[in-house]
């Protein structure tokens, strides 16, 4: 922090400018010699504005490669495959890992598919032109209304253009959120009867689980739960627009404000009142979530995608809530995101590609969705389940309705993932104060974006 910290930033900026400029033009030197890899200036950037799919045409393949939900993709292909048994979906699933490290080359190259799932870097893709914005179909479809506006607000490309919303380049099936899940028969016998209804009241009922001799706070920090409760807390402190506008690369957007600084120190406040185990850092999402089970922490950083694991376990000594905020009923925000869509520029088939996105706002998809254990876009089309999903459904509901769902941290730059990771880490060993981590921080999203896209 201070001027001598940002006159660095700036000159690192600079200097990184020039040397993107100059790597700009290497690759384009190179990229004339790589198949698939040159701009094509005659291929297409956006679908077409027509809904139907050509008739007259004989049977249709398109390709899908995904990296999430196998059984899910499978029933929401068969499913489509019925409703309209000229288009087939050949899918190809590959572990997230990998999908996400090779999932630039594969859109650039002449064998790209006719459908991807979106993931980090996906911006990148949109970018060079590899993927369709399917704004014309967001319109044609009247898809405002059968997906929440979050779930699109979030697929709308990065930097300047995406605060518009004009583009589009995904349509959200499955959908994810992030809360707090407790166990309530430990938690009343630390006189805990209830969600809390702020940050204050949770503070409250954290030290009292621990002065009752329990563990108050499962978080696995080793991969992604130090990141989920960090962000859970920024949620609650930070106005979305202001948070939305730094993961899209706004111009002036920034991490370092007072709301972000008094939620990390919150975060390593309740390391130091020793309210998570001693092996959090060395403990996994899936480990923290298994201890949970059995009774090893009163509460639970996780997702929704633990959530059926934790009814079958638990039953209904399951709960769950959201970080709550500074007030009583202050707005719904959690952080999520979809498994989405996009459609290939390469494709020879768009408009059967945005038939296929269309079913996902169907209720045959959200029946389909739900039943893989994910939240559907169209959540009227499926009754609220019983004890933890219900919650967990009821919860999401709340959020999409205040328009509170925000990116995952980590979609704010390619390489943001393992300075977040490692940052949350630092904190809970105090290796690291909040002011550096947030600077940590920004100086990645200075790198990608420079004063904004």
């Amino acid at each position: 922090m201070g001027r001598r910290r940002i006159g660095t930033r700036r000159t690192t900026t600079r200097a990184a400018t020039l040397c993107a400029a100059l790597l700009a033009v290497l690759v384009t030197a190179c990229g004339a010699l790589t198949p698939g890899s040159a701009a094509d200036p005659d291929r297409p950037r956006r679908v077409p504005s027509s809904t139907a799919v050509p008739k007259g045409e004989g049977d249709i393949t398109l390709r899908l490669t995904f990296a999430d939900a196998p059984q899910m993709v499978d029933a929401l292909i068969a499913a489509f495959h019925k409703k309209h048994p000229r288009i087939s979906i050949e899918p190809r699933y590959t572990q997230f890992a990998d999908y996400v490290k090779s999932i630039k080359l594969t859109m650039a190259s002449d064998t790209a598919p006719d459908l991807a799932q979106f993931a980090v870097g996906m911006d990148d893709i949109a970018a060079r032109g590899d993927i369709l914005d399917l704004a014309p179909y967001r319109d044609a479809y009247g898809w405002r209304k059968k997906f929440p506006a979050a779930g699109l607000d979030q697929l709308t490309g990065s930097g300047r253009r995406a605060a518009s919303g004009r583009q589009l380049y995904g349509v959200p099936a499955g959908l994810s959120m992030t809360g707090i899940y407790y166990n309530k028969e430990l938690a009343r016998k630390a006189g805990v009867t209830r969600p809390p209804r702020t940050l204050a009241e949770f503070d409250r009922q954290l030290a009292a689980v621990k002065k009752a001799g329990m563990t108050p706070l499962g978080v696995g920090a080793l991969d992604s739960g130090g990141l989920h409760l960090w962000a859970a807390l920024v949620n609650s402190a930070m106005p979305p627009k202001k948070y939305r506008n730094w993961v899209k690369g706004a111009a002036g957007a920034t991490v370092e404000t007072r709301q972000t600084l008094a939620a990390t120190r919150k975060l390593v406040e309740w390391s130091r009142e020793g309210y998570f185990d001693e092996s959090a850092n060395g403990t996994t999402q899936t480990d923290s979530t298994a201890q949970f089970t059995r009774g090893e922490s009163v509460f639970l950083v996780n997702g929704n995608w633990a959530a059926g694991q934790l009814s079958e376990a638990m039953g209904k000594k399951a709960g769950f809530f959201l970080m709550p905020g500074e007030r009583p009923g202050a707005r719904a925000v959690s952080s999520g995101f979809s498994v989405s869509y996009a459609v290939s520029s390469r494709t020879k088939h768009p408009q059967a590609a945005g038939a296929f996105l269309d079913f996902l706002g169907s209720p045959e998809a959200a029946k389909i969705v739900s039943e893989n254990g994910f939240l559907p876009p169209d959540e009227s089309a499926v009754p609220v389940p019983e004890g933890v999903l219900g919650e967990v459904a009821r919860a999401h509901r709340r959020v999409t309705a205040d328009n509170g769902m925000n990116h995952f941290p980590d979609f704010t730059a390619p390489n943001m993932l393992d300075p977040l990771r490692a940052g949350v880490q630092k904190l809970i060993a105090g290796r690291t104060t909040p002011e550096a981590y947030l600077d940590s921080l920004q100086d990645v999203w200075q790198e990608r974006y420079g004063s904004g896209s």
